[in-house]
């Protein structure tokens, strides 16, 4: 009688110990998504600072920089749940104003354009491989989360289901094959 209780006791310590890693496991998860959405958040903010820096240093043509501006500007006062509609619209602006290289190249040829040229290159460079990064740490915490002893025994808390950050991305061909 004693031998099955000891038996018993030590098989439900090795479960909670299990519960208890699978549950620290996803509080890291969680974590990790939570750093990976605030440098994503932190890499849109840095872009359309940048858009906006040039279009309004008054080197673009007045219909480039308006379509800028106003994108840019829509992008950074976006509420949370239009935010991937806005980002996109402004991912479709600098490809639209960016298609040419004499656009790339105006910029360039302006007093200061050079650097401003490699900081909008590296902030359209930045902006996919931060929402990878998060997209990656979203797949990871929901792939945890589906499985049926974190539902059953409710490890995940009351933390909302993780939610990937989809949006239109591609940055244009002239900025994103520049030298950082």
């Amino acid at each position: 009688m004693i031998e099955t209780l000891v038996w018993i006791a030590l098989a439900l310590c090795v479960i909670g110990v299990y519960l208890s890693w699978t549950a620290g496991r996803l509080d890291r998860l969680h974590t990790r998504m939570d750093a990976a959405r605030a440098a994503l958040d932190a890499q849109l903010v840095r872009r359309a600072s940048v858009v906006l820096e040039v279009a309004t240093s008054g080197v673009l043509d007045p219909a480039s920089s308006l379509v800028l501006y106003e994108a840019a500007h829509a992008a950074r006062q976006a509420e949370e749940d239009h935010r991937e509609v806005a980002e996109s619209e402004l991912s479709q602006a600098l490809r639209a104003v960016f298609a040419d290289a004499d656009q790339v190249e105006a910029v360039k040829a302006a007093p200061g354009g050079e650097e401003a040229a490699e900081e909008l290159a590296a902030a359209v460079r930045r902006v996919p491989m931060a929402r990878r990064f998060h997209n990656d740490a979203v797949r990871a915490a929901r792939a945890l989360r589906r499985h049926r002893k974190v539902r059953w025994f409710r490890l995940a808390g009351h933390a909302p289901f993780p939610l990937a950050f989809e949006m239109d991305d591609e940055p244009p061909a002239d900025l994103a094959d520049r030298p950082a």
